[in-house]
Order: structure tokens, then C-alpha cells, then sequence
């Protein structure tokens, strides 16, 4: 082949390679552009959240708080300050962290209520993944920090009084637990 036929079928190629290339991109989905860093409904967190209104309105009336948190506000202040420490975050240049006041109410109310976290997420004016994040974490330390003092590991002798005490009462020999007191008969 002469080089002038090489060169035009080079070009060929080339072009062919370009227009393949443009019709593979025009199929494309457009990438979506993200509109905001932060919604602007969740920017008036502090002025309109749920925390910032609501739940300090609701610390005025024990009643009303026990209903909506479903316990006082004496066991939410101690619970926050076994907790607290596990969950504090800390503030960057970027933005401002959520409190860990406010992370355990966001926490404690998905918890009391078992409403979504996009409920949540309204409400509190933050975003679904953070309550994802926060109810996960907060949880966690929960269980961290009571662990011990609420769910102590039985001792053997422990265990023995508890089968003791479901032999005598029940008449179920060696057994060391329940749930929800109910036998099923198979």
C-alpha cells in the first residue's frame, strides 16, 4: 500500500473513533450537578429545628417531656452525662457539629417512637444519612456506657438461683431465661 491510502484510511479511523466516541456520550445519563452543600431547609437548624424549639419548650413540663421522650428529664440529663463524652464531636471550619444533646434526642426519639429516619431527619432539620449515622452511633455508646451497670455478666452462682428459681416457680428444670414469659407448644 502506498503511504497516501494509509494516511486516508489513518484519518478514516480516526473520524470513525471521534463519532463513536461523541454518540457513546450523547447516550450517557448527564451526570447530576449537586445543587447545594446544604439544603437550605436544613441551614435553619438552630432557629427552626425541632431540638431547638420543641425540646427545650418541652423541659419546662415534666409531663409533656416524659410523653415524648419517654423518660424523664432527669434520667436524659444523667444518660447524657454517662454518654456525652462517647459522642461529642468535634467543630471544623467547615461546619458546625450537631451537640451531643441533640444527638442523643435525635436517638432517643427514633428509638421511643420508631418513626423513619427521613421523619426524623425533618423534624430535626438534618439529613437522613446523619440520623442513620447518629442513631447508630449514640446507640452504641448506650450500650458502652451502661453495659456493665445495667446488664452485669451472671456469676455461676447467679445462674444457678436463676434455674433455682424457674424450677421452683415454673417447674422448667435448667432453664435461665424467657422471653416474654411465653412457652410455645410445638
Amino acid at each position: 500500500m502506498d503511504a497516501g491510502v494509509v494516511a486516508r484510511v489513518s484519518r478514516v479511523t480516526r473520524v470513525c473513533a471521534r463519532l463513536h466516541l461523541v454518540y457513546t456520550l450523547s447516550r450517557m445519563r448527564p451526570c447530576s450537578v449537586r445543587r447545594f452543600w446544604v439544603h437550605p431547609i436544613l441551614r435553619k437548624r438552630l432557629q427552626r429545628g425541632e431540638y431547638h424549639l420543641l425540646v427545650q419548650e418541652l423541659r419546662l413540663d415534666d409531663r409533656l417531656f416524659q410523653r415524648y421522650f419517654r423518660m424523664s428529664k432527669e434520667v436524659f440529663d444523667e444518660l447524657l452525662g454517662k454518654v456525652g463524652p462517647l459522642i461529642t464531636k468535634v467543630d471544623t471550619h467547615l461546619r458546625m457539629s450537631i451537640g451531643p444533646a441533640e444527638r442523643l434526642a435525635i436517638c432517643l426519639r427514633y428509638l421511643a417512637t420508631g418513626d423513619s429516619y427521613a421523619t426524623i431527619a425533618f423534624s430535626y432539620r438534618v439529613g437522613r444519612s446523619t440520623v442513620a449515622v447518629i442513631v447508630k452511633e449514640v446507640a452504641g455508646a448506650i450500650w458502652t456506657a451502661l453495659v456493665e451497670e445495667c446488664m452485669p455478666v451472671p456469676q455461676v452462682e447467679d445462674w444457678r438461683a436463676i434455674a433455682a428459681g424457674f424450677q421452683e416457680r415454673w417447674e422448667f428444670p435448667n432453664c435461665v431465661g424467657a422471653i416474654d414469659g411465653k412457652h410455645v407448644v410445638w
